[in-house]
């Protein structure tokens, strides 16, 4: 990657709903906790910005049937702010959350530049509407919400609904794939969908490119990655808040993302969901950073 590098930290966790032993989700961590690992200091990013989240709630709004949805509407309106006050076709950027709902932001931004493709790559879909979610976590439905599905006030901020079209969405890798109403949803959709069966069928450097080819035919103005980190096989990235044995391991990240990362059109990546609370020795980030970097790089160290 030739291009300089911008690293937006966005520590917000108001996405996901605090486990019974935890005070609040460890993921608005997650930047300071690459930091110690060195992680900023090897991308040697131009510049580094932060915006800090809300304090921690769980409140549920009866009328988007959602957990904390105004506090995460105001904090997307500000990423998207800094986002665009600090945008440079020539710059690649990392985000670094929080949870999945720092996506709602980032495409908000986006939709104001132009028009964006979006490679979700992700242990789920997180494409339902708020009725079936157990737990009404945004984290969980951010991709819904991006593409359109969901109540007006979190799908048409600043009127700029849809944020993403769902023909220029690829999914990718859901590993969640026996519940049949959870997965109906994003099979109905116009979404392009690849569960993690299906991406091995496909292959993993043939899906990317695939994506590329529909960006390339459509003349789009870019695309943003999203990263998961709960794609990754549990035994190499346990530390994340839904937990599923089934996953990619680092080679097969490597061959999604790196002809994504190489294409002059990627606006970025954001990485959410690791939870250092859940990796205290930072056994699985160390090689979670080393190998991330290498990718990024496009290089062996």
């Amino acid at each position: 990657m030739k291009r300089d590098i911008n690293i937006f930290e966005f520590p917000l966790n108001l996405g996901l709903i605090k486990k019974q032993h935890e005070i609040e989700p460890g993921v608005k961590k997650l930047p300071d906790w690459l930091r110690a690992f060195d992680f900023h200091k090897r991308i040697h990013p131009k510049n580094i910005f932060r915006l800090e989240s809300p304090s921690y709630a769980m409140d549920f709004d009866e009328e988007t049937q959602v957990k904390n949805p105004h506090q995460i509407i105001e904090y997307a309106k500000k990423q998207a702010e800094l986002i665009l006050k600090n945008f440079d076709k020539n710059i690649f950027n990392i985000i670094i959350g929080g949870d999945c709902s720092i996506l709602i932001g980032n495409a908000v931004a986006l939709k104001k530049i132009g028009s964006f493709g979006l490679f979700y790559l992700d242990g789920h879909t997180d494409y339902i509407p708020p009725h079936l979610s157990p737990s009404g976590g945004i984290a969980g439905m951010d991709l819904a919400i991006v593409a359109g599905l969901g109540h007006e006030k979190l799908t048409n901020i600043n009127h700029l609904k849809p944020y993403f079209l769902e023909e220029n969405i690829f999914c990718v890798g859901n590993a969640e794939m026996d519940d049949e109403e959870y997965v109906e949803q994003i099979i109905h959709s116009k979404i392009h969908y690849f569960d993690l069966e299906n991406l091995r069928k496909n292959g993993f450097r043939k899906t990317s490119e695939d994506f590329l080819q529909m960006i390339h035919h459509k003349n789009l103005d870019g695309f943003l990655i999203h990263f998961d980190v709960d794609i990754l096989k549990d035994e190499i990235m346990p530390a994340v808040d839904s937990r599923m044995e089934e996953g990619i391991d680092y080679s097969d990240l490597k061959e999604i993302l790196q002809p994504l990362l190489n294409n002059e059109k990627c606006f970025g990546i954001q990485i959410t969901i690791l939870d250092p609370n859940y990796d205290e020795n930072g056994i699985y980030t160390k090689a979670f950073v080393k190998n991330l970097i290498q990718i990024i790089k496009n290089k062996e160290e």
